[in-house]
């Protein structure tokens, strides 16, 4: 069996065999990493599963989409995690990472949809906002009179004389986040193209343009909250001035507290989510190793437990919790997926 391997690929061969062959004694119980935005749906989905006795309840931890990702991609074994939530897509240079560290076949399940909302206190006033209006309070940099200049917006009226004279004030994901990942693409590089200057960079010079466009204020208007979406919640009712960014499920469970504030017109709404007439919104996914499914006791059948219509169908128990679910054909297709296990190929990914 070992025959033409070199003593180094042997030995390692043989380590991965003695670490998997005890793995169901080291660790009975699976181990889930990964986005904030995912891992309340992720939560109810465990407990649900392990109310039915035959396996343990699977431990859930809040670290961030790249987070997640670094964990996960680390390596194969009882001593890495075996699913990674994900509030965007994995990144083609993540899924070569896994591929180098010895995670060679990686399933990836789309779960749902997701608004990213802008909210703050019902204590105040709600906001009508245009994503050209996030982006010129956000960036780092803005186009004044033809040239770019350090963002001299202290208020929202400065950004547009139809809102508050109230002070420019945002909590939001840290770098680490998908929430924030999707926030550049969704929010400022739409905003960035309202510029005259920005527009035409993009054709010149793509990656000048993408620095300018994604790099968010660091003077105070900003204020990186951790993968906590809870805290900046009870932030924002703690401060009614200041706005927060988060996912949609955080709003509509804390609809007593806090509300969205419309973007272009339109209100962050299930219905206007799920419709496509709220612009701001991306899909959610989990990532999990082939290599662990047959090893990790219950994994198949967790899979089986969240990509089932009394999980994640249109009268599920997680649109109850505000995910918005996938069209019937999506659900379908990616529930296959989850089930024949079926690894992504790293070169579909951006």
């Amino acid at each position: 069996m070992l025959k033409g391997l070199t003593v180094a690929a042997a030995a390692l061969l043989l380590a991965t065999s003695v670490n998997f062959a005890h793995a169901q004694a080291a660790r009975d119980t699976i181990k889930v990493v990964g986005s904030s935005t995912v891992y309340p749906f992720s939560t109810v989905v465990a407990e649900t599963f392990g109310k039915g006795g035959k396996f343990k309840t699977p431990t859930i931890e809040s670290t961030g989409t790249g987070g997640g990702m670094k964990l996960f991609c680390a390596g194969v074994g009882v001593g890495h995690p075996d699913i990674t939530n994900a509030s965007r897509r994995m990144k083609k240079s993540e899924c070569e990472d896994c591929m180098k560290n010895g995670v060679k076949e990686v399933v990836e399940v789309k779960v749902g949809y997701d608004g990213i909302v802008i909210a703050n206190s019902k204590k105040t006033g709600l906001f009508k906002l245009a994503i050209v209006d996030l982006y010129r309070a956000m960036a780092k940099e803005v186009e004044v009179d033809g040239k770019m200049v350090a963002n001299p917006f202290k208020t929202w009226k400065e950004v547009n004389p139809a809102l508050p004279a109230a002070k420019i004030e945002v909590l939001g994901p840290p770098p680490t986040s998908g929430t924030r990942d999707a926030f550049l693409e969704l929010v400022m590089e739409v905003g960035a193209k309202s510029s005259p200057f920005l527009k035409a960079l993009e054709k010149e010079d793509g990656k000048k343009w993408k620095a300018y466009a994604h790099t968010i204020r660091e003077d105070g208007a900003y204020i990186d909250a951790g993968e906590n979406d809870n805290l900046i919640v009870q932030k924002l009712d703690a401060n009614p001035s200041a706005l927060g960014i988060f996912g949609f499920s955080f709003l509509d469970q804390n609809a007593d507290k806090i509300q969205g504030s419309e973007v272009d017109g339109v209100a962050p709404t299930f219905d206007n989510i799920a419709s496509g007439k709220y612009s701001v919104s991306r899909p959610l996914y989990f990532y999990v190793k082939k290599a662990h499914a047959s090893v990790i006791p219950g994994i198949p059948e967790y899979l089986a437990e969240f990509t089932s219509e009394k999980a994640w169908g249109k009268d599920g128990y997680l649109a109850s919790k505000g995910m918005i679910p996938m069209p019937d054909a999506e659900r379908k297709e990616f529930a296959a997926k989850a089930k024949g296990l079926t690894p992504v190929d790293c070169g579909a990914l951006k």
